[in-house]
């Protein structure tokens, strides 16, 4: 199939190749984004350069904990260090930002099953908790019968659109940042 098949009309109309950027996830890139608390690290330095202090006072965890699991998501090259800053004491601070290549991975299904990608599941849970129903600004519930291809090409579409937002999110920098999670599960018969 080609490039133009494939591609899926975006919110703008205009067609998206939902695997344009993608590519899939390599062993150590999955094993760097199997802990929930990697995949808030990620979140939360997308969105501003943190320390490893500001990161572990944000998240309720241990310093070292915080310091261990950023080091792995540097070696896999979703975090890298930004430049060196005052904090407020004047001491100097080492924050990190994301590179933003987790948001370009794609994940085999094998690998959710395997247990490795329920991390971001279980961040997620996790981020709404703590978030509190009011912050909730859209919901979809559904339940469809579908194929083994109806399942991917609903995948492909939602994905498109998806990386349509994820590609131009710098530009909305400036508005509230929104999290969310497209999950597609086989129901219990």
């Amino acid at each position: 199939m080609s490039q133009e098949e494939r591609a899926v009309p975006g919110p703008t109309g205009a067609p998206v190749d939902p695997d344009a950027k993608r590519r899939p996830a390599t062993v150590a890139e999955i094993k760097a984004m199997s802990h929930p608390l990697r995949v808030r690290i990620l979140r939360l330095c997308g969105d501003h350069e943190l320390t490893n202090k500001q990161l572990a006072d944000r998240l309720g965890e241990d310093a070292g904990t915080v310091y261990y699991h950023v080091r792995q998501l540097v070696a896999a090259g979703f975090l890298e260090p930004a430049d060196v800053r005052s904090g407020e004491s004047g001491a100097l601070e080492k924050p990190y930002r994301s590179t933003r290549k987790s948001w370009w991975l794609s994940v085999p299904v094998e690998e959710v099953a395997s247990g490795e990608g329920f991390a971001p599941v279980d961040a997620f849970q996790q981020e709404l908790a703590e978030a509190g129903p009011a912050s909730i600004a859209a919901y979809a519930r559904f339940s469809l019968h579908l194929s083994a291809e109806d399942v991917a090409e609903l995948d492909k579409r939602i994905v498109a659109v998806i990386d349509e937002y994820v590609e131009t999110d710098r530009e909305r920098s400036h508005l509230p940042a929104h999290g969310g999670i497209f999950l597609l599960h086989r129901a219990v018969e």
